[in-house]
């Protein structure tokens, strides 16, 4: 029997400055990211006291383009965009006839007609494929463009990544004063000359940017951008950190808290769904099936933490839920997990347990975010 093909690792454009950094890399969506570069519990812990930079232009990007773009998105996506501002961004999600969750993505509305797309790298392909399949279905006249491969994307996340990205040298023009700029807007900018797109967006729960700019203009931002936080205690930070700092934040990852089978009401998300809207795809399924189970947050005591798959029980051993993702919180000093569990149980009025390799620790359910930053 002949072996499948492989398919080629990728790469961001930024590749030789993590190796050059000493980065560890992953398989992640098909990308090799770093995952590290010194410790993640000193990269987790600098996000949350000072800043951390991050590659993320692994993530796709999609421009939505003509006289009825907003409508189009209302249509294609849970949420009302064409009621967003120019200048705003809005969380959404992409949804299967059948109510499953094909993406959580984040939309920009560029101009009156002309939106951008954020969505996961792993999820490009099949993101692209519904939203060119929606302009046919409802016959609007918009254009959906794929500029992934134009674009990198530079996060840097902090109490300190204002004055940061403040200081990088060759960032001018910028459309709106720093201490103007909201959370979940944008700003236009120029680097060297060049657009660049400020986004006041993140996924650690921290205040911070995600910096959209050419590929071929990322690794000199990188280079300004870390010359810039020199003085602000600004360090690279990889993969692990982003997924410690994402679960205190209680904000959910693809393939982990949401998915196909997942739909908006069971991961916590009914409130991203517009249901008075007079059609968009998945409005007939929304509705979870009867006892399916739903997302809670759950923290423990001492130092073992649940980690994804592994059992919640209640006292006699009945199993009444799965973790989706858990790590023992280096900002709160102990174990947290998100978890689908039985909705009868999830008011935490039931004593539950997580089974950690055969050991039962006592877990409470707890609401989610376990981490709020402070303003």
């Amino acid at each position: 029997m002949t072996p499948e093909p492989m398919t080629p690792a990728r790469y961001t454009p930024l590749r030789e400055r993590h190796e050059a950094l000493g980065a560890s890399f992953t398989d992640f969506g098909g990308w090799q990211m770093p995952v590290r570069y010194t410790s993640d519990l000193a990269e987790h812990h600098a996000v949350r006291q000072a800043a951390g930079i991050f590659d993320i232009s692994h993530m796709a990007e999609f421009t939505i383009a003509g006289s009825g773009a907003g409508e189009y998105l209302d249509y294609a996506l849970a949420g009302r965009l064409s009621a967003l501002a120019v200048g705003k961004a809005k969380y959404s999600l992409l949804l299967a006839e059948d109510g499953g969750i094909i993406d959580d993505v984040i939309v920009y509305r560029l101009d009156d007609d002309d939106f951008l797309i954020i969505s996961n790298a792993g999820n490009r392909d099949a993101v692209r494929e519904a939203l060119l399949d929606r302009t046919r279905s409802l016959g609007a006249e918009v254009v959906v463009r794929d500029v992934s491969d134009d674009y990198a994307l530079i996060a840097v996340q902090g109490p300190n990544a204002e004055a940061i990205v403040a200081a990088i040298d060759g960032v001018d023009d910028v459309s709106i004063p720093w201490a103007e700029q909201k959370y979940y807007a944008w700003a236009s900018a120029t680097y060297n000359g060049k657009p660049l797109l400020l986004a006041r967006t993140g996924y650690t729960g921290e205040d911070g940017f995600e910096l959209l700019v050419a590929a071929d203009d990322a690794a000199s931002l990188w280079d300004a951008a870390l010359a810039a936080g020199a003085d602000h205690g600004l360090v690279p930070a990889g993969l692990a950190a982003r997924d410690t700092l994402r679960l205190e934040a209680g904000m959910p990852l693809y393939g982990h808290e949401l998915s196909r089978q997942t739909t908006p009401a069971q991961a916590g998300l009914g409130r991203v769904v517009v249901s008075d809207k007079e059609s968009f795809v998945g409005k007939g399924a929304i509705a979870p099936a009867e006892g399916a189970r739903v997302l809670v947050g759950l923290a423990a005591e001492g130092r073992r933490a649940g980690r994804a798959g592994y059992a919640v029980v209640t006292e006699d051993g009945t199993v009444i839920g799965e973790i989706t993702s858990g790590a023992l919180s280096p900002t709160l000093g102990h174990p947290i997990a998100m978890a689908f569990v039985d909705p009868a149980v999830a008011d935490g009025s039931v004593p539950l347990f997580l089974d950690v390799r055969g050991t039962r620790i006592p877990a409470t359910v707890t609401a989610l975010p376990f981490y709020r930053r402070k303003k």
